[in-house]
C-alpha cells in the first residue's frame, strides 16, 4: 500500500498537470480568432480547473489554499501559442490528454470519477479541432479543383503501387542474390517462387492483423461510447456540442443539435461514432480478409516479374531478362506514383529504377562473395 507521502506527491503532480492544461487552454482561447473555437477552449480550461480542484481537495495542506502557478513547460507552450498560433501545440495537447485519461483510469481516487472520460473527451475534441476545416474548403481541396493536385483514387492507388513495388524490389533482390552465388536456373526459380509465396504470405498476415486489430479497437470504442450514451447522455451531448462548435456551428445551435441527436437512441450511436471517433460503424475499417487477400495479390504481382524469365529460359539469358523486365516494371511503378505526387514522370521513374537496381546489385555482389567463399 502506498505511503501517504507517495500519495501526496501524486496528488501534487496531478494538480500541477491540470493547472498547466488550464493555463494553455486559456492561452489558446486568447489566441484563437474564431469565436466558436475560442469558446471551446475556455470551456476546456474551466474543466481542467475543476480537475485541479479535485486534486487540491485531496491535499489537505496549506498549499491547497494557493491557486498554483503554471510550470515552465506550460509557460513555454503559452509562448508558442502566442508566437505560432494554436495549431502549433495541438499535437502535444492531444498526447497529454490521452496520457491523462489512461493515468486517471489507473488511480483509485479518479478511476470511478468523471476525470478519465473527460480527459478522453478533451482528446477527441482537440483531434476534431485539428482536423476541422477552418474556412470552408481546405487548401488541398481548392488546389485539387484548380488542377494542381491529382486525386485519382489516392489511397487505393497508393496501396496498389507500393504493394507491387515491395514484391518487385524484394524478390528481384533475392533472385539476383542467389544468381550471384551461381546457383542453377532451377534453383533460382525455386528460390524466387519461395520468396514470392513467403513474402506475399507475410504481407497478407501483417495486413490481416493490422486491420483486425483496428476493427477490434473500433468495436471496443463503440462499446464504450454505447455505455457512456446510456449512463451519461448529458455529458455526451456536451461533448458533441463542442465538436460541432469546432466545425463553426454557433454555440447555441450546436447545443440544440447535439441534444437532438442524443435524444434519438436509434441514430445517436452512429452519429457519435462518426463525429467523436471518426468511425463508420457499418465498416469498422473494412474486412480483414479482403485486406489480406488484396495485399497478397499486390505483392505477388510485383514478385512474379523477376521470376518469369527463369520459367522459359535459363542461364545468363534468364538473369539478363529478369533484370530487363524488372527494370521496365520499376520505371512503370515509379511513373505511376506521379499520379499521386504530380512530379515529372521521367524523374520519378528513373529514381525508382535506380533504387530498385541498386538494391538488386548489392545483393548480387553479396551473393557472388558468399558463393566464391563457399566454393573455395
Amino acid at each position: 500500500m502506498p505511503s501517504p507521502n507517495v500519495d501526496l506527491k501524486r496528488y501534487r503532480r496531478n494538480r500541477q498537470a491540470e493547472i498547466d492544461s488550464a493555463a494553455v487552454y486559456d492561452a489558446l482561447a486568447a489566441a484563437e480568432t474564431r469565436a466558436t473555437l475560442s469558446d471551446v477552449y475556455r470551456r476546456l480550461a474551466a474543466t481542467e480547473r475543476a480537475h485541479a480542484q479535485f486534486w487540491t481537495d485531496r491535499l489537505q495542506s496549506p498549499e491547497a489554499a494557493s491557486a498554483g502557478t503554471p510550470s515552465w513547460r506550460a509557460r513555454t507552450l503559452r509562448w508558442l501559442v502566442r508566437r505560432f498560433g494554436p495549431g502549433f501545440v495541438l499535437p502535444t495537447l492531444i498526447g497529454a490528454e490521452s496520457a491523462d485519461s489512461l493515468a486517471y483510469g489507473d488511480q483509485p481516487e479518479s478511476a470511478a470519477s468523471e476525470l478519465p472520460a473527460q480527459e478522453q473527451s478533451h482528446r477527441r475534441i482537440l483531434a476534431a479541432i485539428r482536423d476541422a476545416t477552418p474556412n470552408g474548403m481546405q487548401g488541398r481541396e481548392l488546389a485539387t479543383l484548380e488542377g494542381r493536385h491529382r486525386a485519382i483514387g489516392g489511397n487505393a492507388l497508393r496501396a496498389a503501387v507500393l504493394g507491387a513495388n515491395d514484391g518487385l524490389v524484394s524478390n528481384l533482390s533475392l533472385v539476383m542474390g542467389v544468381a550471384g552465388a551461381s546457383l542453377s536456373s532451377g534453383g533460382i526459380l525455386i528460390t524466387g517462387l519461395a520468396g514470392l509465396i513467403a513474402g506475399a504470405g507475410s504481407m497478407a498476415l501483417g495486413e490481416w492483423l493490422s486491420v483486425q486489430s483496428a476493427r477490434e479497437l473500433y468495436q471496443r470504442q463503440l462499446e464504450i461510447e454505447r455505455e457512456e450514451l446510456a449512463t451519461a447522455p448529458a455529458e455526451e451531448a456536451e461533448e458533441l456540442a463542442l465538436i460541432y462548435q469546432t466545425k463553426g456551428v454557433p454555440a447555441d445551435e450546436a447545443r440544440v443539435l447535439a441534444e437532438r441527436v442524443v435524444a434519438s437512441p436509434a441514430g445517436a450511436l452512429e452519429t457519435l461514432a462518426r463525429e467523436e471517433l471518426a468511425i463508420d460503424p457499418a465498416e469498422l475499417g473494412g474486412s480483414a480478409w479482403v485486406a489480406a487477400a488484396t495485399s497478397f495479390l499486390l505483392f505477388a504481382v510485383g514478385a512474379v516479374i523477376p521470376v518469369l524469365p527463369f520459367v522459359v529460359v535459363g542461364g545468363q539469358s534468364a538473369v539478363l531478362a529478369s533484370i530487363g523486365l524488372s527494370a521496365v516494371a520499376l520505371f512503370v511503378l515509379g511513373a505511376a506514383i506521379t499520379l499521386l505526387t504530380g512530379r515529372p514522370v521521367v524523374t520519378s521513374g528513373l529514381r525508382q529504377l535506380g533504387f530498385g537496381l541498386g538494391a538488386a546489385g548489392l545483393t548480387y555482389v553479396v551473393g557472388r562473395l558468399i558463393g566464391a567463399s563457399v566454393m573455395h
